[in-house]
């Protein structure tokens, strides 16, 4: 039915905003930042207006798709680090094409572009957990890639095996100890942590944490659903509070002997390292890093990732945007600027993080981490992990 308040003035107006708010460049960050809310609320208002004619709909998605002719890529993101403008910013240098940010939350994100549809203008979605790229891919926005580049800079672990997704940095769930009540002689595997002698003395954030989601998919990838479900049975009954915050949380209340150990991103030790808060850089004197299952299988990595969306109307841009992130050069920028891993090889650390040592990667597929996360919300749920 058509919607008498909605007069062509009107949808030319949307389109103009749209046009304005929609696809900004990346370099006016404040403003971007708000996309997120006023772009909801101008798709949003659209759709509940119901627009007079499906061609006058479409203009709307075919105008924000095709603003910049085929000098452009919109990427869909949520990753919230300054140091990813500098790379979009260069690759604007290099090659000309406009990189048009949308940030969001994965799951925010990921729901927009279905709603979409086929007249999404999204080119490219990155999130922060092999998990959230999983529920892409199950959610069917993204599509199989085809890239030299991208399958030979990204190991083969790090990767969606249909390529629909790849690795973009990595960053491993360690083991943060109390320098003073913790030998490290003592420290071992992820599932020691269920032993007895550690009752009363481990932290961890939620179990509806995403990360730790990951970390669980992968035991149950690697030792099967019911020693996991021992596992987090054991670690239940050892924690010293009931989770809560976030990582940065977890090393705080290690150094201040809320509990001895917890597992946490290495990159959030290493960021507290270089903090100019004098309450943070005493947390970290107080704590030391240990990467765990040295000795078997090895430590457990997530992945920030990034899949070309299944609609993309710059599909050739989205993949050159996609191979120039895994370029030595960009991966550079990611481990000095934001104390992640590098997925490319070869890539010189942050000194903070390179002091860390060298540690085996538990090579088990990120692709796993997703797959396995039913299961992983039951075994939480039974042994009552908040």
């Amino acid at each position: 039915m058509t919607n008498p308040n909605l007069t062509n003035s009107n949808l030319n107006n949307m389109n103009a905003t749209l046009k304005t708010v929609l696809l900004q460049p990346v370099r006016q960050k404040v403003t971007r930042r708000r996309l997120w809310g006023m772009a909801l609320l101008l798709s949003v208002g659209i759709v509940a207006c119901q627009a007079p004619s499906a061609n006058e709909a479409d203009q709307v998605s075919d105008q924000a798709a095709n603003l910049e002719g085929e000098q452009v890529i919109n990427l869909y993101s949520a990753r919230h680090y300054d140091v990813d403008e500098v790379l979009y910013e260069q690759f604007t240098a290099d090659t000309g094409i406009q990189v048009n940010v949308l940030e969001g939350q994965p799951d925010e994100l990921i729901e927009r572009i279905v709603n979409e549809g086929e007249q999404s203008p999204a080119d490219v979605f990155i999130a922060v957990d092999a998990g959230r790229m999983w529920r892409a891919q199950e959610a069917g926005i993204l599509q199989p890639v085809t890239s030299k580049v991208l399958t030979d800079e990204v190991p083969e672990n790090l990767r969606e095996p249909n390529g629909e997704w790849f690795g973009l940095t990595t960053r491993a769930r360690v083991l943060v100890y109390n320098t003073e009540k913790v030998n490290p002689s003592e420290l071992s595997t992820y599932e020691d942590l269920a032993d007895p002698k550690w009752k009363g003395r481990v932290c961890i954030r939620s179990s509806e944490n995403v990360y730790n989601q990951s970390l669980l998919g992968s035991m149950v990838e690697s030792i099967g659903p019911e020693a996991t479900q021992a596992w987090a049975e054991g670690l239940v009954a050892n924690f010293a509070r009931q989770p809560e915050g976030g990582d940065t949380d977890q090393i705080k209340a290690v150094a201040a002997g809320q509990c001895d150990v917890a597992i946490a991103n290495h990159y959030y030790w290493a960021r507290m390292a270089k903090s100019d808060d004098p309450a943070e850089k005493a947390a970290v004197e107080k704590t030391a890093v240990f990467f765990p299952n040295q000795q078997d299988r090895g430590t457990h990595v997530n992945i920030s990732g990034m899949g070309l969306v299944k609609t993309a109307p710059h599909a050739e841009n989205g993949i050159a945007f996609m191979e120039f992130l895994v370029s030595p050069a960009a991966q550079k920028v990611f481990a000095e600027s934001n104390n992640e891993y590098p997925v490319v090889k070869g890539v010189a650390l942050d000194p903070v993080v390179s002091e860390l040592g060298d540690f085996k990667v538990d090579e088990v597929n990120v692709a796993t981490y997703g797959r396995n996360n039913p299961e992983v919300n039951k075994i939480v749920d039974r042994v009552g992990w908040q």
